[in-house]
This record gives structure tokens, sequence and C-alpha cells, in this order.
């Protein structure tokens, strides 16, 4: 009886660790597929991204937040807020940004508190929500801002 308890528990033993390992396998193909390469068609590749964009975006507890963001090709970029109504302080902070996978989306590295991921369109960067969607709603066309010519 020992004998066949033994004998079950190493058979077990062996098929899970065989799953693990074919898991552990896949994963990894699967994440280094993701980070090869961005789609021909995406906003990084087709639209001419680089500049200064403005917009005045909804504010709780003030007339609204006057923002401009430039994004630079060398994938660094500089962001200054004024809360209006507030006084006339200017916040400012610089940094790098990088691109989502798909090429579709900026996220600006290094911001603690406020947004820090835009949809990148013609002509215009859509600010999104702290998970990363696209803000909707009555207010959500004001999440705009406009790339200055």
């Amino acid at each position: 009886m020992k004998k066949v308890i033994l004998a079950v528990a190493c058979i077990a033993l062996t098929m899970t660790s065989c799953k693990k390992e074919n898991k552990a396998e896949s994963t990894g193909a699967e994440t280094e597929m993701k980070g090869t390469t961005v789609p021909e068609k995406s906003s990084e590749n087709l639209l001419d991204w680089s500049g200064t964009y403005i917009g005045v975006t909804p504010c709780a507890d003030c007339e609204g937040i006057e923002t401009s963001i430039t994004v630079n090709e060398d994938k660094t970029f500089a962001m200054s807020t004024k809360y209006l109504g507030k006084g006339n302080d200017i916040f400012q902070i610089t940094g790098t940004f990088s691109w989502s996978s798909d090429g579709s989306t900026i996220k600006l590295d290094n911001i603690k508190n406020g947004p820090s991921q835009f949809l990148v369109s013609a002509n215009q960067l859509i600010m999104l929500d702290m998970n990363g969607n696209k803000i909707t709603g009555a207010l959500a066309k004001k999440y705009v801002l406009n790339k200055q010519m």
C-alpha cells in the first residue's frame, strides 16, 4: 500500500512540475513577442506627434487647470500646469516618456500625482484616467489637449 501511494505521489509531482515549466516557457515567449515591434499603423509611426499641446482641463476646486505639454522626438517632455483662480503659481516638470506596446499612448515617467497617460491622436493628446482608460461622460471632451501649430 505504501508503495502505491509513493508511486502515485511521484507521478503527480512529475506531472505538475512539467506543466509549470511549459507554462513558464509560454509566458516568456509571449513577453518577448509583445516587446519586440510596434505596429506599423500606430500613432507613434504614422503621426507627427512631437510638439506642444495645450488645453484647460476640469478641476474640482478651481476654474480649470491650464496644461501645456511639449513632447520631443528624443522621448523627453516638459509639462506646466496652472490652477486657474488659485493664484499665479505655475508647476513645471520635465522628464522622459515611453510609448505603449501598441504605439497608441504615451506615459510620462515620474509623475506622482495627476494624469500621466495620454492617447495620441491627430494633433491631440487625450488625457486618460489613472488606470489608462479613456475618460467618458459629460466632461470627456474637456480632457483634450490640442497641438499648437
